[in-house]
């Protein structure tokens, strides 16, 4: 049986951390659209019977109808395809929700409950749960056992393979891959991880976000697609995302000015589509400001400067001099082995003092 998988979506984000430059969420909103046509267009062409989403489909709390109104019509043009939706931590199963009020098509089928459910036609076994609030801080899949069967077992969930809790102290259906690999599940369609990992050769696999959503979401985004039986799994991945979120390090030692800094910014060779964020780095002869620099530059897929580099001067011997220069480094110093300031801290009141001085 063919399938397609995908996962993280997130119809409707705002797409904030984009909004240094004018339009950009809505354009990366468009392309999410876009994204999600190719898979409707590759599942009819190519006869897919099975479409996989593993969680977090839209926004909860921006989702508007219009947007999944514009879902359910794509699911309409894939009659023959049976839809699985396990809503994840974006898009819980909650009383109100559009899963909970919305009539999808009949060949959509929406896991409502946080207890495994199990789905069964004459091709597949297929598992699944769903979100039924923001977090979920034990997995129903611990206590699982899955009888015989000749037919393949797919599991459908939104979950952290070893994961931990998060900063607020929330878990989101953890679970460790070494209990989900002894289940003995044919294949694993899993959300909530933004990064792929095809490499995996326990047959458990996240796509990755659909289209990548920030700078932590490197590289390539697409689909899994596939083609199982009870004896084998065969899967591929197809990129669908146009642009690419990169990062490019840059050292800055050998310039002596922000301007020299500035120009090569505006010489280099970047591709129109993707969008980069530069890391700065090396030891800088000069103050550096970021938002001055992203302000002059004004290269509109250039979208964040991070300075990461640190003061070229020897400190300990200019502490040493018998000036004002000396007595103020000396100064600095101190408060700063005495715990009293960040080294971020400390670094640029040494840098704004000479600056002055």
């Amino acid at each position: 049986m063919k399938f397609v998988h995908i996962a993280d979506m997130h119809f409707d984000i705002p797409f904030t951390s984009l909004n240094t430059v004018e339009d950009l969420g809505e354009k990366r909103r468009i392309e999410q659209r876009n994204a999600f046509k190719k898979v409707i267009e590759y599942i009819k062409q190519n006869n897919v019977g099975y479409l996989f989403i593993a969680g977090d489909l839209y926004e909860h709390d921006y989702v508007r109808e219009s947007t999944i109104e514009y879902i359910s019509k794509l699911f309409s043009q894939i009659p023959n395809c049976k839809i699985f939706i396990t809503p994840g931590n974006h898009d819980p199963y909650i009383k109100n929700s559009y899963y909970d009020t919305y009539e999808f098509g009949d060949n959509v089928y929406i896991f409502r409950n946080a207890r495994i459910e199990k789905y069964e036609d004459e091709n597949v076994n297929i598992y699944g749960m769903a979100f039924t609030e923001f977090f979920m801080e034990e997995s129903p899949l611990e206590n699982l056992t899955l009888p015989f069967s000749n037919k393949p077992n797919i599991l459908v969930a939104h979950c952290d393979l070893d994961g931990a809790k998060d900063k607020e102290g929330f878990s989101y259906n953890p679970i460790l891959e070494s209990k989900l690999n002894s289940l003995g599940f044919d294949y694993g369609a899993l959300g909530h991880i933004h990064k792929n990992n095809l490499n995996n050769k326990n047959k458990i696999y996240y796509p990755g976000s659909t289209v990548a959503l920030g700078f932590d979401e490197l590289g390539e985004h697409g689909m899994i697609v596939g083609d199982i039986t009870k004896e084998r799994v065969n899967i591929d991945f197809i990129r669908l995302d146009e642009r690419k979120f990169e990062e490019i390090q840059f050292k800055v030692d050998d310039f002596s000015s922000k301007e020299d800094l500035i120009d090569r910014i505006l010489n280099l060779n970047l591709d129109d589509m993707n969008l980069y964020k530069l890391i700065l780095i090396g030891n800088r002869n000069f103050e550096i400001n970021t938002r001055e620099i992203l302000r002059v530059v004004a290269r509109e897929n250039v979208l964040k400067i991070k300075d990461c580099t640190k003061i070229n001067y020897d400190l300990e011997e200019l502490s040493k001099q018998k000036n004002l220069k000396g007595i103020f480094i000396k100064e600095v110093l101190d408060m700063y082995n005495k715990g009293l300031c960040t080294e971020e801290e400390y670094q640029k009141a040494i840098e704004i003092g000479l600056e002055a001085m």
